[in-house]
Formats: structure tokens, C-alpha cells, sequence
């Protein structure tokens, strides 16, 4: 019985880890998601103003979500602490606690993802060009990053 606890302990401080690695950004510079490429296009996208206006709304909804995120990780991380600090840990309300911080982060960003296509729908078939290219060449850095892990650690 004791060993069954310790190994839930250890789950649940494992998720609430990579969880808060999750909300604090360590992603490696990998990023391929097709929205989040369009944020680091700014310059080279050439913005009109009503474009700009655009991009500076989605940029907005995109930190506030990002902080929602930190915020609820946090929030886990402290329930989680709290749980553990009790001789019988309450493991289901911690899992409600994260689904609940899910679902509220889920929703923000997806507003902030669809500010970034709203911005899309309205760039120019040039600017669109600028996009692809930029998004094909993060995908070709993370299978490079990939094959470099791979390689690193005697896989194929």
C-alpha cells in the first residue's frame, strides 16, 4: 500500500513539473504551430495599419493568455504542495483542479488563436507567401532538432 502511494506521489509531482515547464515556456525555440509563427513575422510582414492594429490585439490576447496559463499552473502547483503536505493527499481534487485550469486556459487560447486568423484572413497573397515560408522553415529546424536528438541518444 505504501508503495502504491509513493508512486502516485511521484506521478502527480511529475505532471504538476511538466506542467510548469509547460507554462513557463521551455519549448526549445521549436515552435511550429502556424499561428504562433505569425508573431515573430512582424517586420518582415510589411503590416498596413489596420493590419498592425490587428497584430497588436492578437499579440495582447496571446500574453494574456500565456499568463492565464502561469497563473493556473501556479495555482496547480501550490494545491498540489498543499495536497502533498497532508498524510492522505486528496489526488482527486487535484485532478479536478487541473482539469478545471484546463478547460479556462483552452478557452483563452483559443480566443487568442483566433485573433492571430483573423489577422491571417486579411494579409495579402505576398504576405501569406511570407507565412508558408517561414513555417515551412520552422518545421525544417524542429526535424532537424529531432534528428540531432536522435542521433544524440543512438536512435534512428
Amino acid at each position: 500500500m505504501k508503495r502504491i502511494l509513493i508512486a502516485l506521489l511521484a506521478a502527480v509531482a511529475l505532471c504538476g513539473v511538466a506542467a510548469y515547464s509547460w507554462a513557463d515556456g521551455a519549448r526549445h525555440g521549436h515552435d511550429t504551430d502556424p499561428v504562433a509563427v505569425i508573431a515573430g513575422l512582424q517586420a518582415q510582414l510589411k503590416l498596413n495599419t489596420s493590419q498592425q492594429l490587428q497584430f497588436n490585439n492578437a499579440l495582447a490576447q496571446s500574453k494574456a493568455a500565456h499568463d492565464a496559463m502561469k497563473s493556473g499552473f501556479a495555482q496547480i502547483k501550490a494545491a498540489t504542495q498543499t495536497e502533498l503536505a497532508k498524510s492522505a493527499p486528496d489526488l482527486a481534487s487535484l485532478a479536478a483542479l487541473s482539469d478545471q485550469v484546463h478547460q479556462q486556459n483552452s478557452g483563452v487560447h483559443k480566443q487568442a488563436r483566433a485573433a492571430w486568423l483573423a489577422l491571417y484572413d486579411t494579409l495579402s497573397p505576398d504576405q501569406k507567401l511570407v507565412v508558408r515560408d517561414a513555417i515551412n522553415a520552422r518545421i525544417a529546424q524542429a526535424q532537424e532538432f529531432r534528428a540531432q536528438m536522435r542521433a544524440s541518444h543512438g536512435q534512428q
